[in-house]
């Protein structure tokens, strides 16, 4: 039987909205929470950001400028449920508000829902691969993926359901195909499906908290073979061929959402940018810009877009039925995750900042999965200690608590090797482990002792392809050097994380999405 999870919205996405509210746009000298007259503070599914040029037209014909705070599409609806966020914001706009709609406690807060336009889940797969597949990509069927998929000829990413409404999506579009459920899926359903969803995500190979990562790993890494994610991200990728399998998908709808906490001048512009957005003007804007489809029916979708008609696959009935088939996901059918967390622990780690390190490190167990590996690896002249643990689904507590165990016993002394703790966390971690593999590094000074970077640029271009595959995942802390995190991420294809305008919790959570 699965453990039950608590999800951790929320102190830490608290903090970054807070802060990304707090970065954008005008604000009124004497509250520093509203915004300036005719501005729309909107709190946005992350994949909108491509929708600017949209919003400048938008500014252009209504005189309201709309100003966002960009987040993953689950997060956002966690961040909604606190009742800190509902000061901050005037307005939601996600790819879908159907996970919303199974919060009562977050549903009451909208109060209109206006649909500006839709772009279903679909797979994306290298062009050249097809002939090999023997597809036409019209007949292709959610069943001939898990088919190819299981005949070891196709592997893919996608983005990680807890946080991401396109692998949610995709989950759910899954799910549903192959349970064979003719309505909303239910507990039942997904149980007769577990066996055939754990084959079918044997394929996956790359996972992210962003499509825009996704993408960008997709591209570096060379071996993946295709992608899910929606239509209109899919088809801003060159050499894909997009698929919207026969059997069904699920589909956004991107409703710009008033909230309830707002007063009626904020309202009615909202539902004036709402009108503006679904013009035919701007209609044929989204999509030519975007790829994602009109819902006006007098525009047409734009050039490459296919009009051929799909099943839409219902959506869960219930939150508990949502929840448990991500739980299922995080816990059973997904490959586990396998992290080194290389931590500074230098002298000038001692004090506030080394006891942040350990509350947001002890915090972090709540969100470990099953059959996860976690390896601390704390560091000064050189790395004190490795010590691993795996989370059992036996007895997953026994792991956590010798986690947390171990982050108690952290102290703080000596220099600062940043590249020489690096290149021992690749050694450790080695090569031929069936997992989604990464290393987070947190430091909060520059590198003082050991290798420098020039001697771990070197060391990385002589990993084997495999080993090369693993990115490393800095965060910004303290007085680090940005320029020397950014060129470490950039080298082995992770992401920069900045817990210097946030917090050091914030960063590591927002991790989780690309492990």
């Amino acid at each position: 039987m699965r453990r039950p999870r608590t999800r951790r919205p929320l102190l830490a996405l608290t903090a970054l909205a807070l802060l990304l509210t707090g970065c954008t746009g005008e604000e009124r000298p004497d509250d520093p929470a509203a915004p300036a007259p005719g501005t729309l503070r909107v709190l946005a599914s992350s994949e909108l950001a491509d929708m600017e040029p949209v919003w400048e037209q938008v500014r252009k014909d209504t005189g309201v400028t709309i100003r966002p705070t960009y987040m993953g599409t689950l997060d956002a609806v966690n961040l909604l449920a606190k009742k800190s966020a509902d000061a901050r914001y005037d307005a939601v706009w996600l790819s879908s508000n159907d996970y919303l709609r199974l919060r009562p406690d977050v549903a009451r807060k909208v109060v209109s829902e206006t649909p500006v336009m839709s772009s279903p889940v679909a797979l994306g797969v290298k062009t050249q691969e097809l002939d090999a597949l023997g597809w036409k990509p019209e007949q292709v069927t959610w069943a001939r993926i898990e088919q190819a998929v299981a005949d070891g000829r196709l592997t893919y990413g996608m983005t990680d359901p807890a946080r991401s409404n396109s692998g949610f999506a995709t989950l759910i579009s899954v799910a549903s195909a192959l349970s064979g459920a003719q309505s909303a899926l239910t507990d039942a359903d997904v149980t007769r499906a577990t066996p055939r969803l754990k084959e079918f995500f044997t394929g996956q190979k790359l996972t992210s908290g962003s499509s825009g990562w996704l993408a960008s790993a997709y591209r570096r890494r060379g071996d993946v073979d295709a992608l899910l994610n929606y239509e209109s991200v899919l088809k801003g990728i060159p050499g894909l061929t997009v698929i919207r399998p026969k059997d069904g998908v699920v589909t956004a709808d991107y409703p710009l959402s008033s909230l309830a906490a707002t007063d009626a001048s904020t309202r009615a512009n909202v539902k004036r940018v709402a009108d503006a957005l679904r013009t035919p003007a701007v209609q044929r804007l989204i999509t030519t810009r975007t790829h994602r489809r009109p819902v006006v029916a007098s525009v047409p979708p734009a050039a490459g877009l296919d009009t051929t008609r799909r099943r839409e696959l219902p959506f869960p009935g219930t939150r508990s039925v949502a929840d448990g088939l991500l739980d299922a996901y995080e816990n059973e059918l997904r490959r586990p995750s396998r992290t080194v967390y290389v931590l500074d622990t230098s002298g000038s780690m001692e004090g506030d900042r080394l006891q942040g390190l350990k509350d947001a490190l002890s915090d972090l167990t709540g969100d470990f999965r099953d059959r996860e590996e976690v390896t601390l690896m704390p560091f000064g002249s050189d790395v004190k200690s490795v010590r691993t643990h795996v989370v059992s689904p036996s007895d997953p507590q026994t792991g956590l608590a010798a986690i947390r165990e171990d982050t108690k016993e952290l102290e703080a002394d000596g220099d600062t090797a940043i590249y020489t703790s690096l290149e021992k966390a690749y050694d450790h971690l080695g090569t031929g482990r069936d997992t989604f593999t990464s290393i987070v590094l947190m430091t909060d000074g520059e590198n003082t002792a050991g290798a420098d970077a020039g001697d771990f640029d070197d060391f990385y271009r002589e990993l084997s392809g495999a080993r090369q595959d693993i990115p490393v995942f800095p965060i910004l802390f303290g007085d680090s050097d940005r320029s020397e995190l950014e060129h470490i991420a950039e080298l082995t294809g992770g992401r920069l994380f900045d817990a210097r305008q946030g917090s050091l919790d914030g960063a590591f959570e927002e991790i989780r999405g690309y492990q």
